[in-house]
């Protein structure tokens, strides 16, 4: 037997698509610029988040709690729901991964909707599994009865984003409930609901109940966007205990830091004045939303902290556009660009520059 030369990875590495995170903008010394690329939530932190958090640096030379005790019993408690059937993990983005070490072999297939979160693809060709992407409805909306087309005998997990990222989005329960009917039972099924918080419509998923209702559904939700604290990459799981236990059997020892632990029980603690602020966010995004139909755009439904712009060919002119009025975007190539709900100054500057491309 012949061995190259030098170590070679897995054959499926080489094909893991790179991750393109949301740039920050150039600082220029005649104006004020906003980063809009990233879903980030533009208020700072709460004072008493930062206060628990400064607290915590003080003890960086311990270990955090490898079993996230205190979060858990946080989440427990603010969700009702036993400890049992909660995992954490770095951000929701985390616990892709930890589904798929868990439940994929080589081989396996995923379904979900596309173009959705850029991190799929990613996750699923590092687990070796298969994509099998269900192209949106022309409206940007998940189509739930494609999805349930793509399911075959080789279907081990199925990935509904609701709110869609990067599109806008969300399913109704109804929608919801009628595509689990026609799932079978072993196959896994994420509810992705990293933007949860900024729903604001009829008939909107009431997650925790869907878990309830069905063994075989995952919520994956985070502390990153509604709560801001995406610098300290805090996501958690909720599902039956036998699937929270594998994820939690998979997850990195000490992944979650000591600092990010208390910084999110204490975002829970102060969750009043951070659904406040959420409020703020979602007035904004109407707002803008408002506006931006008034200049000519028929942009989807927007249920998260964000707006998809369907652009084409024109994306990188946009994406450009919008870089020299002093905003950065995610552009998506070819496709379009997401642009987040941020300060109202650099909104207004987003409008301006949709009108000349509308």
């Amino acid at each position: 037997m012949t061995h190259p030369s030098t170590p070679q990875p897995r054959s499926h590495i080489r094909d893991i698509p790179a991750y393109v995170p949301g740039k920050p903008p150039t600082p220029r010394p005649d104006l004020v610029t906003y980063k809009l690329s990233s879903n980030e939530n533009p208020y700072p932190p709460l004072p008493g988040v930062i206060d628990a958090a400064r607290g915590a640096v003080d003890l960086m030379n311990r270990y955090p709690d490898m079993g996230n005790a205190t979060l858990y019993a946080g989440l427990a408690a603010r969700l009702g729901v036993p400890v049992e059937d909660l995992a954490a993990g770095t951000g929701s983005v985390a616990l892709i991964y930890q589904l798929l070490a868990a439940f994929c072999d080589p081989g396996d297939e995923v379904v979900y909707a596309w173009r959705s979160f850029e991190a799929y693809p990613i996750a699923v060709t590092s687990a070796g599994a298969v994509s099998v992407q269900v192209p949106l409805t022309d409206e940007a909306r998940h189509d739930l009865d494609a999805m349930t087309a793509a399911i075959t005998d080789r279907t081990k997990v199925v990935i509904v984003c609701t709110p869609n990222n990067p599109t806008g989005p969300s399913v109704t329960q109804t929608e919801l409930d009628a595509f689990l009917a026609t799932v079978p039972p072993h196959v896994v099924v994420v509810v992705d609901e990293a933007y949860l918080e900024f729903v604001r419509m009829p008939d909107a998923v009431d997650g925790l109940a869907t878990y309830r209702a069905h063994p075989n559904v995952v919520l994956f939700r985070t502390f990153s966007k509604a709560y801001g604290l995406a610098g300290f990459r805090v996501g958690y799981a909720v599902a039956h205990s036998e699937i929270a236990a594998a994820l939690r059997a998979v997850s990195l020892p000490f992944g979650v830091s000591a600092v990010a632990q208390v910084a999110a029980v204490a975002s829970l603690e102060a969750e009043s004045a951070l659904l406040e602020r959420v409020d703020a966010l979602v007035a904004e995004r109407d707002r803008v939303g408002a506006a931006l139909r008034e200049v000519g755009w028929d942009v989807p439904e927007a249920q998260g902290n964000f707006f998809w712009f369907a652009l084409g060919e024109r994306t990188a002119d946009f994406a450009a556009a919008c870089d020299e009025a002093g905003i950065v975007v995610r552009p998506f190539a070819g496709e379009g660009c997401r642009v987040s709900v941020g300060e109202p100054e650099a909104n207004d500057r987003l409008v301006e520059v949709a009108a000349r491309f509308a």
